[in-house]
């Protein structure tokens, strides 16, 4: 019998309780790995809706969101529809940032509202002060005027840069134009009092959140360029 107070019993106590432990972990995981993509699906589909001023519960996201989702589809930089259906919601826009912008595939989620207006959603992913931003932008039927605005984040300091989860934020995006002149310029973000150098639209920075703000303009340009091509051939 092995003696309890022995380094031997040691080693080997420790060795079973990691095991058993990690076992236990593993289990927990594996059966939870589908109620956690769930959680993931429905919180994409609430921030897609919240883009596009449609407001729902956890309990009934999936059905809001198969009733207003009418379409969505992938496109590519030249404007060419290259796949359709579910395999655009699957797309990771933070994944995609990796890849030369005229190699993305780039998700269209086209929304029909209570009205029968329609309105096309388009995620965006960037990087804020302390980690990941990301939000969606829906735009009016002309492919240029934005209609609304959703923006969240991982971890930006409360009361500064994550104040662009706001409606106070948000809202500014509303009305403003993507194409001025026929020239395509992504909104950009100044610090407010500001205009910026160029002719194109824009919307007041969070006080107190320079790097945040300036992040959400660069996530703004880089992911909504791509889109150039497409947001054109809708324009017209």
């Amino acid at each position: 019998m092995i003696n309890k107070q022995s380094n031997v019993y040691t080693i080997i106590y420790i060795t079973v309780m990691v095991v058993v432990v990690g076992a236990a972990l593993a289990f927990t995981a594996m059966s939870l790995k589908d109620r956690q993509q769930e959680n993931a699906d429905a919180d994409k589909m609430k921030q897609i809706l919240q883009s596009v001023h449609v407001a729902t519960e956890r309990s009934t996201v999936v059905d809001t969101f198969s009733q207003t989702v009418t379409s969505q589809f992938i496109v590519n930089a030249q404007g060419d529809t290259i796949a359709t259906g579910d395999a655009a919601f699957a797309v990771d826009m933070a994944k995609e940032k990796s890849v030369a912008a005229d190699k993305r595939q780039l998700p269209v989620f086209v929304c029909t509202l209570a009205d029968g207006s329609v309105k096309y959603v388009l995620p965006l992913a960037g990087m804020g002060l302390w980690g990941p931003i990301w939000g969606y932008v829906a735009f009016d039927e002309d492919g240029s005027t934005v209609y609304g605005a959703y923006f969240d984040h991982q971890g930006e300091t409360p009361g500064l840069g994550a104040e662009i989860t706001k409606p106070a934020f948000t809202d500014q995006f509303e009305g403003k134009h993507m194409f001025i002149d026929g020239q395509f310029i992504p909104v950009t973000v100044v610090k407010k009092g500001q205009k910026p150098a160029g002719a194109g639209d824009y919307v007041d920075g969070i006080s107190g959140g320079t790097i945040t703000s300036k992040g959400v303009a660069a996530m703004l340009d880089d992911c909504l360029l791509p889109y150039r091509a497409w947001l054109d051939s809708v324009r017209k």
